[in-house]
């Protein structure tokens, strides 16, 4: 009974998702005040009823109801309790439950916490994601149930796939999804303001706390899936540029050029037509993101394996949203009034170079992803575009980025003189080249490169403290005085600093794990030894050990360095027994300096194959991004994002002003 209550109410969502796309759009065409304030009401009801549905399937795999199909596929009595909830969304049907309700918790949120928007701009907004909802819940409904029944009921289920079983992915779904479906925030505040044809600095204020959202998840979304991919999949690294991780990363890519964009929209009102531009990009870029995972166009493990209708749907919603947006854009963007000027040496000038580089960088990421699928659609031919391509093109393109960032904030509003600012950061940039002395030292005779790169990202976190620093007037003032100059400056400020210094201390696990990695294959019995990066493993042999739903075959070694053993290491091949599928548990030793790395493999004769690895700096790269969020979180606190647009300003869109 509880399956069919989720079932009704998903229906339900669906009748109210059509009145709140078009009653409150009418309304602000007509100014109905009373027709408007229905998306309010719409997008509450939304959400509790796609709430329900998604708790009624909660229920059905935490109760073990095997008479639901998608708990038979997914899930098995003998199953954790953590992996009985998270086996929701480990799939395609529940992920897409999950969807939908992120996508109508975001418009409960309009509807709850934007009273300071304008009537009429809420009323579309809300309306835009009522469309979007309305899709969405049709592809659940028409190809996608997930209370469909079995009759009659098998005794027990299928479990959960085993690479999924785990603590990293099954959070990595939930953020990964807020931020693909956050951005369509941004696409509705976008198209709400071409109906209108006005965008401003208000427009602008009111659509950066929504995109940061929407960046932060996705920023700790593809964190997480990297770290899983790292630790779980036993190949000792952190990024494949596979497609499906390209499609995670598009979206990103194209957010931070949105933030960046958008600063100039409320600082200066100019880059107004582009702005809106990237808020379509990256929506249509989460929307391609959604067709490659679900599609079935592409194999990965990161891929819901599918029907093709599943896929042809996705792809008439795809064609239906984007191609609608552009045409709206075409239509309606002429008439939006271009902001100030200013010149090319300028806070704006640096902005438009910094979207520049990422959005071509998105391109370049875009056209490896799609080429071999279109070549293999119109040529027959199988072709693949691996990590050469992208370390050729994309990261040519992030090095110049990357180095300009710190020059940013020290550039003034429409014009800026350079010199100015570069004197500005000598500090910065003497602790860069001090850095890159002491790693081409110490690693002498690497990749000469390395400590270059090193030293970018030093110079990120350098450079991003260098603007507080400036800003506090320390070194011009006492301590105590420029202290509390620091402590009141903005928190966007802060949140800025922390978010770039972030990235620099991501840079560097990249390059330290791309540069300096050491890897090491033997094959050993127990009681023999290999060595790698000057550390010691002692095989001590397999044994057996019976976990809640698998078997694991573990194999221990005795880590020592200088002939001090300082731990002992656990790398697994793991059965699980319904599915008889083997997973690879990696033994991992973290120091801050990097990571111990052993994978035990299959076993012969001669002995149990080995794969050691050394990866210097590695835990870096999710400590950035880990930095990189809570530096969104900082800025989200800033009191303007709380207060939303001046009062002033939301009478002027309220009686019709620019």
């Amino acid at each position: 009974m509880v399956a069919e209550v989720g079932h009704y109410a998903l229906v339900l969502a669906l009748a109210i998702a059509i009145a709140q796309s078009l009653v409150p759009l009418f309304g602000a065409h007509r100014g109905d005040g009373q027709l408007m304030r229905v998306g309010d009401t719409a997008a509450l009801v939304q959400f509790a009823l796609v709430l329900l549905a998604f708790f009624a399937l909660m229920h059905a795999f935490v109760t073990s109801d095997f008479s639901v199909s998608n708990v038979w596929e997914n899930s098995h009595s003998a199953k954790p309790m953590l992996y009985k909830v998270t086996g929701v969304w480990g799939n395609h049907e529940g992920s897409m439950v999950l969807w939908v309700l992120i996508l109508a918790f975001f418009g409960a949120c309009v509807s709850m916490f934007g009273g300071n928007l304008p009537d009429t701009l809420r009323a579309r907004v809300l309306s835009m994601q009522g469309l979007i909802s309305v899709a969405f819940l049709l592809f659940i409904i028409v190809t996608s149930n997930p209370f469909v029944r079995l009759d009659p009921a098998p005794v027990d289920g299928r479990g959960l796939n085993p690479i999924l079983q785990d603590p990293a992915l099954a959070f990595h779904p939930p953020f990964l999804y807020a931020g693909y479906v956050g951005f369509s925030m941004a696409f509705s505040f976008a198209l709400a303001a071409l109906i209108e044809g006005r965008v401003d600095a208000a427009w602008a204020r009111w659509v950066r706390p929504w995109t940061l959202v929407a960046w932060m998840c996705l920023t700790l979304g593809i964190a997480m899936g990297s770290w899983w991919a790292y630790y779980e999949l036993g190949w000792g690294g952190w990024w494949f540029w596979d497609p499906v991780e390209n499609a995670s990363f598009m979206p990103w890519l194209a957010g931070t050029a949105l933030l960046h964009s958008a600063i100039v929209v409320e600082k200066r009102e100019a880059l107004k037509v582009w702005t809106i531009l990237l808020a379509i990009l990256t929506f249509s870029l989460s929307l391609i993101g959604t067709f490659l995972v679900r599609s079935g166009v592409l194999t990965s493990v990161h891929a819901f394996a599918v029907d093709p209708e599943r896929g042809v749907f996705i792809l008439v919603i795809m064609c239906l949203f984007i191609g609608g947006a552009f045409t709206l854009f075409a239509w309606r963007a002429p008439s939006l009034r271009s902001g100030g000027l200013f010149a090319p040496i300028s806070r704006e000038g640096g902005l438009i170079l910094n979207n520049l580089f990422l959005t071509v960088g998105c391109a370049t990421v875009l056209f490896g992803t799609l080429y071999p699928l279109v070549l293999e659609a119109v040529a027959g031919t199988k072709s693949s575009v691996g990590p050469p391509f992208f370390n050729l093109t994309f990261v040519p393109l992030m090095i110049p980025l990357l180095a300009l960032v710190p020059l940013g904030p020290f550039l003034a509003w429409k014009r800026a003189d350079l010199g100015a600012a570069l004197q500005r950061l000598w500090v910065a940039a003497a602790i860069s080249l001090g850095v890159a002395a002491i790693a081409g030292y110490a690693k002498f005779g690497g990749p000469v490169l390395a400590p270059f790169g090193i030293a970018l990202g030093v110079w990120l976190i350098a450079g991003a403290f260098s603007d507080i620093a400036f800003r506090s007037k320390f070194g011009r003032e006492t301590l105590g005085v420029a202290a509390r100059r620091a402590f009141g400056l903005p928190r966007s400020a802060w949140g800025m600093a922390i978010a770039h210094a972030g990235l620099g201390v991501a840079i560097i696990g990249i390059v330290a794990v791309s540069a300096w990695r050491v890897e090491k294959i033997a094959v050993i019995k127990p009681g023999e030894t290999m060595e790698v990066a000057g550390f010691e493993l002692q095989f001590e042999g397999v044994v057996p050990r019976q976990g809640p739903n698998y078997n694991d075959e573990v194999g221990i070694f005795t880590a020592r360095r200088d002939g001090n053993a300082f731990a002992r290491l656990e790398s697994a091949k793991r059965i699980y027994a319904v599915r008889q599928m083997p997973t690879t548990e990696a033994a991992i030793y973290t120091f801050w300096t990097g990571d111990l790395y052993v994978v035990i493999g299959d076993g012969s004769e001669q002995g149990r194959t080995v794969r050691a690895y050394y990866n210097p700096f590695a835990p870096f790269i999710w400590i950035g991004a880990v930095i990189m969020f809570l530096g969104g979180a900082v800025s989200l606190t800033d009191r303007r994002y709380r207060i939303g647009a001046p009062k002033r300003a939301r009478h002027a869109a309220a009686t019709g002003g620019a």
